[in-house]
């Protein structure tokens, strides 16, 4: 069955006696979108994931999970990697991905042979009988990973996919969030690590203190924050309609002088180009800093930083 949202948290909480480790906490996750979950350490993002998963309850409001109710009958439909890495250390790597593969509905010959391609594809093909305890970290990652997408689920739950990951296996785990969505897959993962977001999803939610803070696209996130430009002209744009503030910058070089200018919400750096070039104002440099996630999150969420 085919739904328009692949995920669904309407008011959402999970008490744990006198503390709320999620609060009120809705949003929807389309279908074939890869949706970020961001937030600092403690803001509730893996005790939401554990909800979807049904590994434990929420204490008020509902969850839908590729149209369903969370429950064992999901599994088929579902890959999940957990932010706890753990696989049978005795067991070889293609017999992992086997074994979990049976537990989500594969056949044992079905799941042999996506195992097998996916060891190929990860740079394990003569690893593939080594038990999980002779091989190093970054090759007992690969194989959970493979544990996760083998069978090619439609909805692939990441829980802080990219800690401990040296910057190769980054990058081939960006890959496959990128190759599952292109399969159709819808993709959620959480992280605190902002950069991946800013190059993977296409939108992503904002959670502090188990509360949601924002959800929606990166440009949206970044009109969040007022535009800050670096202009080299003659003469201060102080003043001029949209600009909040115009501060100069080091001491100027005959009669050119660097501004560090911050627009007024809503205003557009546009609107200032063509200001300039309307009334005569000579300009040098004209460069727009877009605001990172990094700088949204901070700018929202405050003390509690994420990872850069």
């Amino acid at each position: 069955m085919q739904v328009d949202q692949a995920l669904v948290l309407d008011q959402v909480t999970k008490k744990y006696g006198d503390f709320t480790a999620v609060d009120a906490l809705s949003f929807a996750v389309r279908t074939g979108e890869v949706f970020g979950f961001l937030g600092g350490n403690g803001a509730g993002k893996t005790t939401s994931l554990r909800m979807v998963l049904d590994i434990i309850r929420p204490t008020a409001g509902s969850i839908s999970v590729l149209g369903r109710a969370p429950g064992r009958e999901n599994a088929p439909f579902l890959g999940f990697l957990p932010e706890e890495r753990g696989l049978y250390r005795t067991m070889s790597a293609i017999d992992t991905i086997v074994y979990f593969g049976r537990l989500k509905g594969m056949t044992a010959g079905d799941a042999r042979t996506e195992g097998l391609a996916l060891l190929d594809r990860f740079g394990l093909s003569a690893n593939v009988k080594s038990t999980v305890d002779k091989l190093s970290k970054g090759m007992a990652q690969k194989v959970q990973l493979a544990t996760a997408v083998v069978n090619s689920p439609r909805l692939l739950i990441l829980d802080e996919p990219f800690s401990g990951l040296d910057p190769v296996n980054q990058g081939l785990l960006e890959d496959e969030i990128r190759r599952a969505s292109a399969k159709g897959a819808t993709v959620v993962f959480s992280t605190h690590v902002m950069q991946h977001a800013e190059r993977l999803c296409d939108r992503l939610l904002l959670l502090a203190r188990g509360a949601k803070k924002f959800e929606g696209n990166l440009d949206e996130a970044r009109a969040l924050l007022p535009a800050r430009l670096t202009v080299t002209s003659r003469q201060s744009l102080a003043g001029v309609a949209g600009v909040a503030d115009c501060t100069p910058q080091g001491e100027g070089d005959a009669g050119w002088q660097d501004w560090a200018i911050t627009l007024r919400p809503g205003a557009s750096s546009g609107d200032l180009l063509e200001h300039c070039s309307a009334t005569g104002i000579a300009l040098r440099r004209f460069e727009e800093r877009r605001a990172s996630l990094h700088d949204v999150f901070l700018h929202m969420v405050g003390t509690e930083e994420p990872v850069k």
